[in-house]
């Protein structure tokens, strides 16, 4: 059985390229293509396919969003990341569980190899694709990653600030940015530290010796 196939991609031609690449391949079967992060969801709820090829910077919900929401329905289908990013964005995904990353740059035929052994319960990762954080990374085997290290320094700004009691607009008087730029790093806060609320964030810091 061939194995079901969703592409997520906002670029038409790679989308379209990849399409037909796939086309090719007799185990491979592409169930649908989509061009953004909705209706990448949609696919995989409507379809249930074997993995999804996922970019990681698409219009509205972006790949990371993507994967966080998939992960919480506790959807079944494999991920491999297929993606011109490098860096931090690589090393969130493999932190919620994604098990493939296929940088674009690289031979079309190493991201079918990849959607292959993702699906067989394996891993296949380029470390070229976040360097020496990520190698140390896919070393630790299935240790988690330290949460507060996808924190970006604005990011951990704003937390330090929230959990010391500070209400919002105090928050961004003080960094010289707007409150709705607050609440949204605020809001990246929980979303990447995996908690809700307030009480949650200054239990998390205590815990991690930040209070």
């Amino acid at each position: 059985m061939a194995i079901r196939v969703v592409l997520a991609d906002d670029h038409p031609v790679v989308l379209g390229g990849l399409a037909r690449l796939f086309a090719l391949e007799s185990d491979l079967e592409v169930v649908a293509c989509a061009s953004d992060g909705t209706q990448t969801i949609d696919a995989v709820r409507n379809l249930d396919p074997d993995v999804v090829v996922l970019d990681l910077r698409m219009p509205g919900k972006d790949g990371l969003a993507v994967i966080r929401e998939l992960r919480r329905e506790s959807s079944k289908t494999q991920i491999v990341v297929f993606t011109a990013v490098e860096g931090p964005e690589v090393i969130e995904a493999i932190r919620l569980g994604v098990r493939g990353v296929v940088l674009k740059e690289m031979a079309v035929r190493l991201l079918f190899e990849a959607v292959r052994k993702v699906h067989g319960g394996g891993t296949w990762i380029e470390r070229d694709a976040a360097g020496v954080a990520l190698q140390r990374l896919v070393s630790r085997g299935t240790e988690p990653l330290d949460e507060l290290s996808m924190l970006t320094p604005r990011e951990k700004e704003v937390a330090r600030m929230t959990a010391q009691g500070l209400p919002n607009k105090t928050v961004a008087d003080r960094l010289q940015i707007t409150e709705g730029t607050a609440k949204l790093h605020l809001h990246h806060v929980y979303e990447k530290l995996g908690i809700d609320g307030r009480m949650a964030l200054v239990r998390y810091l205590q815990q991690h010796g930040l209070m």
